[in-house]
């Protein structure tokens, strides 16, 4: 046993012609089988054709052949089942390959959509870092690579462009994603620190519920002043925010609301029943300053005393 072990520790070497010469026997052996299967296909088919000759001299009935000869339409209706066979596969390919690149899309989003986990991986939408550079060059080559459904007729050349395109996207994520989890915001100093731990105490004031509609809005602005220059946020991001701050009020009602929307419906109407008119308004009787005919007025007397004064009646005029 030792003696092996010391012409193997000697001889190792021999392991890859030994590997070559065994891939060789291997095809060999293959192509072997497939010439036999070939060959006893012929057999039996020369077999039945004789059987045939022979039904036929004897004045049978000429039964069909087990194996009819390969002509033309055979060889058509056989190369169009296997092209089906093969628009099928394409198909779960493409399937798969859909379902592969929409998650890793997703996986992305997560990082792109959330400020917190911006704040918290910086690296994940920074351009200038490397491995994140090559991730958004790999998911540009993936879309653009991409077919428009499942069912689109492709070579196989682009079939296999796409494929490579997908693993290379998914490869380049996961390692873009493991380096700004190791970073996270070691690239930035001291003061550039302090204001993402900020950032990050606000944001949970601005998206608490109970918090006031002031209070999330003024850590709102804040979260912007403090993240303004250290990390740069999409659009989308900055509105998936701004719905979480701006909480949905329900709807407020009170009593004028009700009576104004009481008045504004339309009022049943009687159709036999005639509407009564509005009897007509008259002003207001004033009473009247003119003595009425024949009669005087008392004139009271002024004095200066505090009783009060007597009542005089005029002379008539003769």
């Amino acid at each position: 046993m030792q003696a092996f072990w010391e012409f193997a520790g000697n001889f190792w070497w021999l392991v890859f012609p030994l590997m070559g010469v065994l891939g060789m026997v291997g095809n060999a052996w293959e192509r072997g089988a497939r010439m036999r299967h070939k060959r006893r296909l012929e057999v039996m088919h020369a077999k039945a054709e004789l059987k045939a000759a022979q039904a036929a001299a004897r004045g049978k009935a000429v039964p069909a052949a087990s194996l009819p000869p390969i002509t033309g339409a055979t060889a058509t209706v056989t190369a169009s089942q296997a092209g089906s066979a093969s628009r099928e596969t394409q198909v779960t390919q493409l399937e798969r390959l859909f379902a592969t690149h929409d998650a890793v899309t997703a996986r992305w989003l997560e990082y792109e959509l959330d400020v917190a986990k911006i704040i918290a991986f910086p690296a994940m939408s920074d351009g200038r870092q490397p491995l994140t550079a090559a991730f958004l060059r790999a998911k540009r080559i993936a879309d653009g690579l991409r077919p428009a459904s499942a069912k689109a007729r492709l070579s196989k050349e682009q079939l296999a462009e796409y494929r490579n395109a997908v693993a290379d996207f998914e490869v380049a994520f996961d390692v873009a994603e493991r380096d700004a989890r190791r970073l996270r915001d070691s690239t930035f100093t001291d003061d550039e620190r302090k204001r993402l731990d900020t950032a990050k105490k606000l944001l949970t004031v601005a998206i608490d519920e109970a918090a006031t509609p002031a209070e999330r809005q003024l850590a709102y602005r804040r979260v912007r002043e403090e993240l303004d220059g250290l990390i740069s946020i999409s659009d989308e991001a900055i509105e998936v925010l701004e719905k979480k701050v701006m909480l949905e009020l329900g709807p407020v009602t009170s009593a004028t609301t009700t009576v104004t929307d009481a008045a504004s419906l339309p009022r049943a109407e009687a159709p036999d029943s005639p509407e009564p008119e509005p009897e007509p308004l008259f002003p207001p009787k004033r009473p009247s300053t003119t003595p009425p005919p024949g009669a005087t007025w008392p004139v009271p007397s002024r004095t200066n005393g505090d009783s009060p004064g007597r009542v005089t009646h005029p002379k008539p005029h003769r």
